[in-house]
């Protein structure tokens, strides 16, 4: 089902729901995919209250939800205003496409085009950008969801092998100059890296190449999955990311990346993420309950 709802201050948002999941897409500014949740559950994503229903704004602004960006990060044209109304189509009863104004300074045209399941707990949003410059541009997509506070990431980590067998690195784990890997937030296991949010605690991030392509992230007892791929020997931005997450005292970002491409005038990337939204009744702090509660259903 596809409507036009009010939602958060915005008269005017796509919303689209299977009975069991439901999500809105603001196309007062955009594209920004504003909630999502199960029918009639709370918004895991992020609301910035002082920002809903507010437009046309001068300069970047977080909102919360979910965005498209550009990587590698770099001002001013990473943080392009997406303040402005969107276009909008629908494709299907199921999936509509959405599309910004063009980025005619960056030489890039992005749009979104978003299924979700007919029935079920899936949502699969594919981020397209293409070059409308007269050269060719390097850049990756970069899709990055803002998720509220409180909750707590959980990162796979490949399997472990003998040191006998491989004598090689096998991932990069990239920390930015304000990290720190003894910070309180982070859990590292043997298999998963957990990372709660904590409203008290400043600026932190880590990225990884991570081949298991998925990480997700529990509010309560529900739980977010971001589903994505990793091109074996592709390059990727900031050291070899495919993955990336960012916190600070209100909000955590789960964020998947593209190989870097250099697209031609006229060419088009897509970068696609799989959504689910499940339910666990147990907190995941640890290897053990991950492996026990949440991968069976993954």
């Amino acid at each position: 089902m596809i409507a036009i709802r009010e939602f958060n201050g915005w008269n005017k948002n796509i919303y689209m729901t299977n009975g069991v999941i439901e999500l809105y897409i603001t196309l007062e500014v955009g594209p920004r995919i504003i909630g999502f949740s199960f029918v009639d559950g709370e918004n895991i994503f992020k609301e910035f209250s002082e920002q809903q229903g507010k437009s046309n704004e001068g300069e970047f602004m977080l909102r919360g939800g979910h965005r498209l960006w550009t990587a590698p990060e770099a001002k001013p044209r990473t943080y392009y205003p997406d303040n402005d109304p969107v276009m909008w189509k629908e494709l299907s009863e199921y999936s509509v496409l959405i599309m910004p104004i063009a980025e005619e300074e960056n030489g890039i045209q992005k749009s979104m085009e978003v299924t979700i399941s007919e029935s079920g707990d899936a949502v699969t949003v594919t981020h397209y950008i293409s070059n409308i410059s007269q050269w060719a541009i390097e850049l990756a997509p970069w899709a990055i969801t803002v998720m509220r506070e409180n909750g707590r990431a959980i990162i796979p980590l490949p399997e472990k092998r003998p040191h006998t067998d491989v004598l090689v690195p096998e991932y990069p784990l990239v920390a930015w100059p304000y990290t720190n890997l003894n910070d309180k937030r982070y859990g590292f296991g043997e298999k998963y890296i957990t990372f709660a949010q904590d409203t008290a605690m400043p600026p932190t991030k880590i990225g990884l190449g991570l081949s298991k392509g998925f990480a997700a992230y529990q509010y309560k007892n529900d739980v977010f999955v971001k589903y994505f791929d990793y091109y074996e020997g592709e390059g990727y931005p900031d050291m070899g990311c495919n993955f990336e997450t960012f916190s600070n005292e209100e909000f955590l970002e789960v964020e998947s990346l593209g190989p870097l491409s250099l697209i031609e005038p006229g060419e088009v990337i897509a970068h696609v993420e799989t959504w689910r939204m499940l339910r666990v009744d147990k907190e995941l702090k640890n290897d053990e309950d991950i492996d026990k509660f949440l991968l069976p259903l993954i």
